[in-house]
């Protein structure tokens, strides 16, 4: 999981962490793949803290190696996509969640918002572009599975909000405490477990077994019924 926004700041780079990445992201600040991003975000979070204010931001979390199949394109609460969601927002703070291009797919027009199917040099099946984020009808499908979720900013904010007591009924500014500037680092993490979370119910529902060796062998003998001429590069 990394960050592409804190506040205004935001990446527009197409490069994604790979899991030989995660020492970089674990020893950056905000856990952003772009240096230069990375800070400005911690320019913006030392300016927020110095007018009293907080920030938000958008976190990413990626998933690679996973098998086609998870999921259900029939039931809603057993798609893919459906649970990935309810977990994600289910983090407090979260206030909404895309898959692969999301909002932005919305924009376009059919024919620039799907990815086209094709093979790769060695025949084997994968989409022209990540789009849909790993996620086809409810279902994954052997590609790289991207999800991002939006936290809002921290509401106990240092400078006090109009508010109104409980007791009498009249205005009042809100108490303040303590207040973190900006958890949208931390909120990466929480996500990558609650992303993890789901896959690993939704391995285990297609796979299962009584032990490791079985799931495993389950998972392999899936792998290998899927003919030839369908079996994905991302797989």
């Amino acid at each position: 999981t990394h960050t592409v926004a804190i506040g205004k700041i935001s990446s527009s780079s197409a490069a994604l962490p790979k899991p030989s990445d995660v020492g970089y992201l674990d020893d950056d600040l905000v856990r952003c793949f772009d240096k230069s991003i990375s800070d400005q975000m911690i320019a913006e979070i030392d300016d927020c803290h110095s007018s009293g204010d907080t920030l938000g931001g958008v976190v990413e979390t990626l998933v690679y190696g996973l098998p086609p199949g998870l999921g259900s394109y029939v039931h809603w609460d057993r798609k893919l996509d459906s649970q990935l969601a309810g977990a994600l927002m289910g983090i407090q703070a979260i206030k909404g969640v895309e898959i692969g291009d999301g909002f932005e797919t919305s924009r376009r027009r059919g024919s620039e918002a799907h990815d086209e199917i094709m093979r790769d040099d060695s025949g084997l099946v994968k989409r022209a572009s990540a789009r849909a984020g790993g996620i086809e009808g409810g279902m994954s499908t052997g590609e790289v599975l991207r999800v991002r979720a939006a936290m809002k900013p921290i509401s106990t904010v240092p400078k006090a909000l109009a508010t109104i007591d409980t007791s009498t009924g009249e205005a009042t500014k809100a108490h303040h405490q303590r207040s973190d500037v900006c958890a949208v680092p931390a909120a990466g993490i929480v996500a990558e477990a609650m992303v993890a979370l789901v896959i690993a119910n939704s391995m285990l529902e297609k796979f299962g077994g009584d032990s490791i060796s079985e799931t495993k062998r389950n998972l392999e003998s899936f792998l290998e019924s899927i003919p030839d001429a369908m079996k994905s590069a991302g797989s």
